[in-house]
């Protein structure tokens, strides 16, 4: 499946939603709802304050090219150390089938303040409505194999020497066949 994340609304202002299409193809249509959440990392040392900043389902989904606007909430600035408020952080769009993750694009997020003055000598408190994120165009992708719905033909309804014709399985499919070696 490959895939394309465009944000409608970068740079924005740190309290701003997010706004991007996501479009992607599928080779296949799938029976069941592609799941898409948005997730922000402030400190990459410390899980317990990545916050889900939205999620949506998407489907049924057709074969070809499919395409989708996702808006998520801005992070919460109460859940994030105040020391890990400038600078970079991770925004993360990850992809899940039936529960199994098929994709993460992760992007870096830089926030900082409006105009110089501020951006050389912070304030001695945020100030949140004063700050700006911009999130980089170059995202790291990484995909992950899973199954899909395409089940392996069952060769046993078929009468030896009749014309049968099955689903093609999926590569994703092949480590879950046994496959005969002496079969002629």
């Amino acid at each position: 499946m490959s895939i394309n994340v465009e944000f409608i609304n970068n740079p924005a202002r740190f309290s701003d939603v997010y706004r991007f299409r996501v479009t992607f193809e599928c080779i296949a249509p799938l029976k069941d709802d592609l799941e898409w959440k948005l997730i922000y990392v402030s400190s990459p040392g410390d899980e317990d304050l990545d916050q889900e900043l939205d999620d949506c389902l998407v489907g049924p989904v057709p074969t070809g090219v499919n395409s989708f606007e996702f808006e998520g909430s801005p992070p919460d600035p109460s859940k994030i150390p105040e020391e890990d408020v400038l600078g970079v952080a991770a925004l993360i769009l990850t992809g899940s089938y039936n529960e199994q993750e098929f994709v993460r694009v992760g992007y870096y997020q830089n926030t900082e303040y409006d105009n110089e003055e501020m951006k050389e000598t912070p304030p001695q408190r945020i100030m949140f409505e004063r700050l700006v994120r911009e999130i980089s165009a170059k995202p790291r992708v990484t995909r992950f194999q899973i199954k899909w719905d395409v089940a392996p033909p069952s060769l046993e309804r078929a009468s030896a020497g009749a014309a049968t014709s099955a689903a093609v399985p999926s590569a994703n499919d092949l480590d879950d066949m046994e496959v005969d070696k002496n079969a002629s």
